[in-house]
């Protein structure tokens, strides 16, 4: 009874918070089976794809759900409940295109984007596969940013569950017929899954605004805004905030591609540099991650609260939030600062069985008050419409990191990227708490 007399904000929060838990807790166990299946070097590999999977997200989806949240948001601020609706119909037909596109793109150039982009030929089957996931992804997260937008995590916290389990049972049943045929499941396998726990998730939000359409009994509005206005609306956030991340996915992505040819250069063969950035991103960084749960899940919901507040003119609001942001951010992330470098090479070895694992967590555990600030000050400023802004930081930071990557990786190896890591999530922070410093 007390949970459902809580404050929008906490109660979604609650919700995101435990099954992000959940989810990444899951998601340890499958990234340890997935090493004990296809070793290191199978986990560098697959790794490669992130790039590809950012890039397309970042141009069918992830600008127009946050715009989809945003506006929503707003209308439901003032009274307009049913105008909601037309955003996500226009978000919808925007990002379904654009998928379209995205995917034929990826199924007709998946050689050349795997030897041309990401330097490694045995990506071009696992494109192909990934390619049936981008209309799928840009559905659900459409939905999921008309949840958010009114406040209501449920179904984005059922349906990443749902995703998750789809694609370990897929994996898990792929590897049993592939046992009992005798052979080697391939990395592939993954892939499928990925693709298989995407779509079923894609569904059940399908029917869950459906039937939540359907029994939405708001009077009917007499100042629904036009089609017109709410595209014009959308894609004036939308289409800036899609470009810059673009951009900054674009960077990341030949980070990415770079770091396991500037090993190479360093002096490792093929095989030992994608072990390298395997065990680095496929291992080290998800638990780093794991408690941005948290604050993932507050920064989610932060725009929405904060763009109600930024078109009420409460700015007194806007200030609270800012401060007890950055407090919390810094708190939580010392505490886990101090739990990865005391327990970082216990972690590698019970839960990866690898030394270089716990090494690297131990080393990247100092990022962490900086980026759970960053993640959560950007959602504030996003809110706030100041997504420009935010999108120059970021390209320093990511610039930053290619520098040290370019020219430091092949002297010194991985250590100079973690390096690079943190300081530029250093620098993030105080540009964006710089930034925020007129609302304080």
């Amino acid at each position: 009874m007390v949970f459902k007399k809580a404050h929008p904000f906490i109660k979604g929060t609650l919700i995101l918070t435990l099954t992000g838990l959940f989810s990444r807790l899951i998601g340890f166990f499958y990234r340890i089976y997935l090493s004990n299946l296809f070793g290191e070097e199978g986990m560098g590999i697959y790794q490669l794809l992130g790039p590809v999977l950012a890039l397309t997200f970042s141009l069918c989806a992830a600008g127009i759900q946050t715009s989809i949240s945003k506006y929503i948001a707003a209308e439901i601020a003032k009274g307009q409940k049913r105008a909601a609706y037309r955003y996500l119909f226009a978000g919808l037909f925007f990002s379904i295109g654009l998928s379209l596109i995205c995917m034929e793109v990826l199924l007709i150039f998946s050689e050349k984007i795997a030897v041309g982009f990401l330097h490694e030929s045995r990506c071009a089957s696992m494109i192909r596969i990934l390619a049936y996931s981008v209309p799928l992804s840009s559905v659900h997260s459409c939905i999921n940013g008309f949840y958010y937008g009114i406040k209501k995590t449920g179904i984005p916290s059922a349906t990443q569950l749902i995703e998750q389990f789809c694609r370990i049972l897929c994996v898990l049943f792929a590897s049993l017929l592939a046992e009992k045929a005798g052979s080697a499941p391939t990395i592939n396998v993954a892939v499928l899954g990925l693709v298989i726990g995407e779509g079923v998730a894609t569904l059940v939000s399908v029917c869950a605004i459906y039937r939540h359409a359907c029994l939405d009994k708001s009077a009917k509005e007499s100042r629904i805004p036009g089609i017109g206005t709410v595209c014009d609306h959308l894609l004036s956030l939308a289409v800036p905030l899609s470009l810059s991340r673009i951009v900054i996915n674009f960077l990341q992505s030949i980070e990415a591609v770079m770091i396991p040819l500037k090993l190479q250069d360093y002096g490792y063969d093929v095989k030992t540099s994608l072990c390298v950035y395997g065990v680095l991103t496929g291992m080290a960084l998800p638990l780093i991650f794991f408690p941005n749960a948290l604050t993932g899940s507050m920064s989610v919901l932060l725009l929405p609260m904060v763009s109600e507040a930024d078109s009420t003119g409460d700015s007194g609001k806007v200030k609270k939030t800012a401060v007890k942001t950055i407090l919390l951010c810094l708190l939580l992330g010392l505490i886990c600062t101090a739990a990865f470098y005391l327990l970082g090479p216990f972690f590698g070895k019970f839960l990866f069985k690898s030394e270089l694992a716990g090494i690297h967590i131990r080393s990247m555990g100092f990022i962490c008050p900086f980026l759970y600030l960053s993640t959560m000050l950007s959602s504030i400023l996003h809110g706030l419409g100041k997504a420009i802004p935010v999108f120059a930081i970021s390209v320093v930071s990511i610039t930053l990191r290619l520098g040290f990557v370019y020219f430091l990786v092949p002297l010194f190896g991985i250590d100079s990227y973690i390096f690079a890591t943190i300081l530029s999530q250093v620098i993030s922070a105080l540009l964006l708490m710089c930034l925020l410093k007129k609302y304080w």
